[in-house]
């Protein structure tokens, strides 16, 4: 069996900057070739990829789209949609060449929709087309999501509906998709994200103190927040919220890194920062390469927080636990990821400022990295993914 694990075209892989779907595929395939399976990634054309051994496949597209492109602007749109074309064509002219029935496995709504609308049936018919859906906002209550789904995930819907077998990262989207799309429940399939375990790892004591020194955290304890800079992930709401045990515990420091997506939202929280004379207490540290600099960040902090508006399944959650460190979640989350995790108390904040205390702290990073390495590792997630290509192979001829 040959499986193509498809590229968004958002920033090339190997993921240079921390683009969650791109290291899903990257990790996959990785895992997938460990398995000893055939893979090839297919992705955009780029000047800027890193260095790799990895079996790629490059699209062609204009020059001007190869540059990575970290705002969610009119150009990216536009990317997708150039990338999305030009990936279509490159996966017929695949098709047509190829002597057997091979996997498709897409990540990304515009990939999968303009193959569908540039691809006949009789050529379809020689893949079997997979579908994972990424996007968290499809967890959420579906009466506030409905006209944003209509608006914005249109595509996505269509993808899922037309797909051989969807994978799904949690039980919430799977009763959306089943209810309000009407897709049969044998092709819906839950999968978890993964963490490569060898990467995101606990480091020892002197490699957590030079760590610290690095970012300037000594005698410090750090709440740290990985991810994207904008509404969704919630670094002025983690602000707000932590601003009486900044005022009230000194050394407490929240730290944040990651892409700035809405630069007035960043100015909201610099505002923020700067009316409460927080400068010490409050620092980003801009965009960090995921692997070995953030998961020395990881071992740098007490506690990791994730307090999303929405996630389908976080990798900054399951890169922290693996990394040894405790998680925060909020008290009401949406997910909960077993062992290593905590929670937010509206009314109480010292309860998991406690639960982060040296002697807790170390419990908690103990139980946080046993919980990733049974049930999380790449190897175990590209086992499941593999198993229902298999399956599903076999049934649809």
């Amino acid at each position: 069996m040959k499986i193509y694990e498809i590229g968004t075209g958002y920033t090339p892989i190997p993921a240079q900057m921390g683009a969650a779907t791109e290291i899903v595929v990257e990790e996959l395939t990785k895992a997938f070739l460990k398995l000893g399976e055939t893979v090839r990634i297919i992705d955009i054309e780029a000047e800027d990829r890193a260095d790799t051994e990895l079996p790629i496949i490059e699209v062609s597209v204009p020059k001007c789209f190869q540059g990575t492109d970290v705002k969610l602007g009119l150009m990216h749109k536009l990317k997708r949609v150039v990338y999305s074309v030009c990936l279509a064509f490159t996966l017929r002219r695949l098709l047509k060449n190829s002597q057997e029935k091979v996997v498709l496995h897409f990540h990304n709504q515009y990939n999968m929709f303009f193959f569908l609308l540039l691809t006949g049936k009789k050529l379809r018919q020689k893949a079997l087309c997979a579908y994972t859906n990424h996007s968290g906002i499809w967890r959420m209550p579906w009466e506030e999501i409905a006209t944003t789904i209509r608006k914005r995930y249109f595509q996505e819907a269509e993808c899922m509906k037309r797909a051989d077998v969807v994978f799904l990262l949690n039980e919430e989207t799977k009763r959306n998709v089943m209810e309000y799309l009407a897709v049969p429940e044998e092709r819906l399939v839950l999968v978890g994200n993964g963490v490569n375990t060898d990467v995101y790892h606990p480091l020892t004591e002197e490699q957590k103190q030079a760590a610290r020194e690095k970012w300037g955290l000594q005698n410090c304890r750090v709440i740290l927040q990985v991810g994207s800079v904008y509404e969704n992930k919630g670094q002025l709401r983690a602000v707000e919220y932590l601003l009486p045990l900044l005022k009230q515990h000194p050394e407490l420091v929240y730290v944040y890194a990651g892409g700035i997506v809405d630069p007035q939202y960043q100015a909201r929280v610099e505002a923020f920062v700067q009316k409460h004379g927080l400068q010490r207490q409050i620092r980003y540290l801009g965009m960090l390469s995921p692997g070995k600099e953030v998961n020395e960040l990881y071992n740098a902090a007490n506690t990791v927080v994730c307090i999303s508006q929405y996630e389908a399944g976080s990798l900054a959650v399951l890169e922290a636990l693996s990394a040894g460190v405790p998680v925060t979640l909020e008290k009401n989350s949406l997910y909960s990821l077993g062992m290593g995790c905590i929670h937010l108390e509206e009314t109480n904040r010292e309860y998991w400022l406690a639960a982060i205390s040296e002697d807790a702290g170390r419990q908690l990073s103990c139980q946080a990295r046993k919980n990733t390495v049974e049930n999380f590792s790449w190897d175990k997630i590209a086992s499941d993914y593999y198993r229902e290509f298999e399956n599903r192979m076999k049934t649809n001829g």
